[in-house]
């Protein structure tokens, strides 16, 4: 199966289904579905931001998956359109530039095994 590694809190929102959108400098043409695992790294200063949703930010697990339905390149308009949807997951860069990958159907699963990450999409 299709794995992409995410640092916290991103993994955690996605499966979720707080965050519709992953950003990547890198267009994708996969579409299906794909397991989100949280890597090592945590983005700190992102966690505390989303401390009030009191959530969990396990790392080196798979949390879940989703499905990869789009991969759009961002411009200023359709960036604009993502933060107004939810300006709080969205909100905290602006003018960013590459692709965003459409996300739905998110499902959590419980998979207590410890998994190291890799860089891009990869399989398990």
């Amino acid at each position: 199966m299709k794995v992409i590694t995410l640092k916290q809190p991103w993994a955690t929102l996605v499966v979720t289904g707080r965050k519709r959108y992953e950003f990547r400098s890198w267009k994708t043409n996969y579409r299906g579905k794909i397991l989100i695992h949280a890597g090592k790294a945590m983005d700190k200063e992102a966690i505390k931001r989303f401390e009030h949703f009191h959530l969990d930010f396990p790392t080196s697990k798979i949390l879940g998956e989703v499905e990869i339905i789009d991969c759009i390149k961002l411009d200023p308009d359709i960036h604009k359109q993502i933060i107004k949807e939810d300006p709080v997951i969205y909100g905290h860069e602006e003018n960013r530039e590459g692709f965003a990958w459409v996300l739905q159907n998110p499902k959590e699963v419980h998979d207590e095994r410890i998994v190291s990450g890799k860089l891009g999409i990869w399989n398990i």
